[in-house]
């Protein structure tokens, strides 16, 4: 382990030679972000990925959000009451203006909630509001919201729905309102230039804490090593989606450096029971045995992730404290393997899609090679590896490779898509999971809540349906100018930056 890291030190420090001249600030008056990919909306409505996020979440205000500790705290709503297990109460604040000089109201939360939960709007977010039945407005800036059962995530969930004005939606239609969006947040849209950058300015008028720049520029810059020489030459001030070869870099330059935060992301390795093999206890529990987290922490991802031992992480509301997962024993897998015999040698497909670390893949695959399994990796382009993975499970691959975030920092938005036998990611069939499941959706003790999400961690270790690997991190680069922390919900608020003095 530690030879393996000291070879990546010595490449990254070497790589970095280059990167040693002092960074200098682009603009004081302007913040400049690097990003991946342009954003493919700035409708919060239409779309979730993380370059689109980045930009609109300054845009717009929430319902609530999450202050940097990651508490649940107010935005457009001030104040909630539980009226009962299926109903909620809103306070709507009533000093918020949209960036056009309208009134923010109740009625434009009653059309943002009635929008993103209409089937034939399309939102890629309807499944994570699709337990609201409806939306009233009521006397005195309330809204009332109902679901259809009683749902203690719903809560992790509303910090991502975004209000929109109900009459500019109404009047410009959606192209055009994706083309020039008006919020209520800290910054205003300012222009778009398709495929190179977005401009923001900042809203003076803001009822919350204003941002400290007059300005910011979001950029498209698909190459990470360019990312870095922007930043090290001062033609921008934050990028993101670094690896820790790059972190490794930046740590040896001058005036800048990595920034980094665990987040809520989950990765795994998930094994598909149904297929013939996969379907002996021993062959999964062998599989289990097999895969050495810290090695993979320690050894390609530089430190920075944390292994777990369960389908969660410590920032999930569920996470069990203390809870271990099946231990790393090479030896024990060998043993198993032998006892399942002729039906542990055929050839295990195993998907994979270049979003993901394929050094982690390649990985997984030598440590089963290693304790006497043959795994084949299939590498395939996103759209193939979705549907291949969302396929019924007896054609669904006997492995593959996942990192999973519901962005809610609740374990309902991971262990229900990826167990539940109604959904299409789950491999699992199995009522008495499903029943458990079902009740920690519900069920609005927090103790009695945890206890079923001890449960269901007690049946994915007892049964490998996944085999959890580590809490993935998220990773910067940052002038040193810039004050700013990273967070798990990996979001990007501008008014909590500003410059050192």
């Amino acid at each position: 382990m530690r030879r393996i890291h000291r070879t990546m030190l010595a490449a990254a420090l070497a790589a970095s030679s280059a990167l040693t001249a002092p960074a200098v600030w682009a603009d004081a008056n302007r913040l400049t972000i690097d990003l991946v990919n342009e954003p493919s909306s700035l409708d919060p409505h239409l779309q979730w990925n993380p370059d689109s996020y980045y930009v609109y979440r300054n845009i717009f205000d929430n319902l609530l959000t999450r202050d940097d500790d990651g508490n649940i705290v107010p935005q457009i709503a001030t104040e909630w009451i539980q009226l009962s297990p299926t109903e909620i109460v809103f306070t709507i604040r009533d000093d918020v203006k949209f960036h056009d000089g309208s009134a923010l109201t109740p009625e434009d939360v009653v059309f943002s909630v009635q929008r993103i939960t209409d089937k034939d709007f399309g939102s890629p977010q309807l499944s994570q509001f699709a337990t609201i039945t409806s939306a009233e407005v009521l006397d005195g800036n309330k809204v009332k919201l109902t679901t259809r059962a009683p749902y203690p995530a719903l809560m992790g969930q509303l910090v991502k729905l975004s209000i929109v004005p109900k009459a500019v939606v109404e009047a410009v239609g959606k192209e055009a309102f994706n083309q020039a969006p008006v919020g209520s947040g800290p910054y205003k849209f300012d222009g778009w230039d398709r495929g190179v950058e977005v401009r923001l300015a900042v809203n003076e008028d803001y009822w919350g804490q204003k941002g400290s720049f007059p300005a910011a520029v979001f950029r498209a810059v698909p190459d990470a090593s360019t990312r870095v020489a922007n930043l090290v030459s001062g033609a921008s001030d934050l990028v993101v989606t670094m690896d820790p070869d790059l972190a490794m870099q930046l740590d040896a330059a001058d005036g800048v450096g990595p920034r980094s935060a665990l987040t809520e992301r989950v990765a795994y390795l998930a094994v598909n029971g149904a297929k013939p093999g996969l379907d002996d206890l021993r062959l999964r529990q062998a599989m289990a045995h097999a895969i050495d987290r810290e090695l993979i922490v320690e050894g390609l991802l530089g430190g920075y992730d944390q292994p777990v031992g369960q389908l969660l992480t410590p920032a999930h509301v569920g996470w069990v404290e203390g809870f271990e997962g099946v231990a790393y024993d090479p030896d024990k897998a060998r043993a198993l393997i032998a006892e399942v015999g002729e039906p542990a040698k055929r050839t295990l497909s195993f998907a994979t899609s270049p979003v993901f670390d394929q050094r982690i893949v390649q990985a997984l695959q030598q440590m089963l090679t290693d304790v006497g399994l043959n795994v084949e990796i299939e590498l395939t382009d996103m759209a193939t590896y979705l549907k291949k993975v969302q396929s019924d499970p007896a054609q669904s691959p006997d492995m593959s490779f996942g990192r999973w975030s519901c962005a809610c920092q609740d374990a309902d938005g991971v262990v229900y898509p990826l167990l539940h036998s109604s959904s299409s990611w789950s491999r699992v069939r199995n009522t008495e999971l499903d029943a458990v499941l079902e009740s920690a959706r519900g069920e609005l003790d927090p103790a009695k809540r945890l206890e079923d999400y001890r449960k269901v961690q007690e049946w994915i270790r007892d049964n490998v349906s996944q085999v959890p690997l580590y809490q993935a991190a998220i990773i910067y680069g940052a002038s040193d100018n810039l004050q700013w922390q990273p967070t798990p919900n990996e979001s990007l608020f501008i008014n909590r930056m500003s410059w050192s003095d």
